[in-house]
């Protein structure tokens, strides 16, 4: 089965980006960073969620990203799903930090139970078959509006949603030219129906 071996974000300062993905949300070897000149603008066709178990980590982590200079897309706040916000960190990659729980049942914590990067799709169904046919395993899928890849091992999961219906969950235009900033590492090197690159780990270099 196919997965995620590595998310690398490619930033223009590296060493701001460590500072913040480290204080911010406690991410270490989950995330790695890639310095990049390369132009883009607006909505860069993805987003990062992290999905935690109640509401008051998800105040922890939301704080401690804006203390750490992330910007507000959207407030904390409850709704018929659950609770959670949006940020935009300050190298341009917007996080979601979500639970399904309503209530706490517990001290507040900055446990992180998953990650999910999320890809803005065109066409969710030829998204879907084109990844199939690169090995991985449908989790999830909801008609043409959302595909969820199994994890395996891999400590980010793989989400397809169609490109406007993501940017407008997150608060963004769905408009954006230029670079994803955003290599995806696997068993192999390719790019997707929507310009998403892959390449193979072994020939992964980042900072960290």
């Amino acid at each position: 089965m196919t997965s995620i071996a590595a998310v690398t974000l490619e930033v223009t300062d590296t060493a701001a980006a460590d500072r913040f993905y480290t204080n911010a949300f406690g991410l270490d070897t989950q995330i790695r960073l890639r310095a990049s000149e390369a132009p883009t603008t607006g909505f860069r066709g993805y987003t990062m969620a992290l999905t935690v178990s109640q509401p008051s980590t998800v105040d922890t982590l939301v704080n401690a990203a804006l203390a750490e200079g992330a910007t507000s897309l959207k407030p904390v706040a409850k709704s018929f799903w659950g609770y959670g916000g949006v940020v935009q960190a300050p190298d341009g990659t917007i996080w979601k930090v979500a639970t399904s729980a309503k209530k706490d049942t517990g001290p507040a914590t900055r446990q992180i139970d998953e990650i999910v990067l999320l890809l803005g799709v065109a066409d969710v169904v030829a998204s879907k078959r084109f990844y199939v046919e690169q090995g991985h395993v449908v989790g999830k899928s909801f008609s043409r509006m959302y595909v969820e890849f199994a994890a395996g091992t891999s400590p980010v999961k793989l989400a397809l949603y169609r490109r406007r219906a993501l940017a407008k969950d997150v608060g963004v235009s769905p408009d954006g030219t230029g670079s994803h900033r955003l290599v995806i590492g696997g068993d192999a090197g390719y790019t997707d129906p929507d310009g998403f690159a892959w390449e193979a780990v072994s020939s992964a270099h980042a900072t960290k």
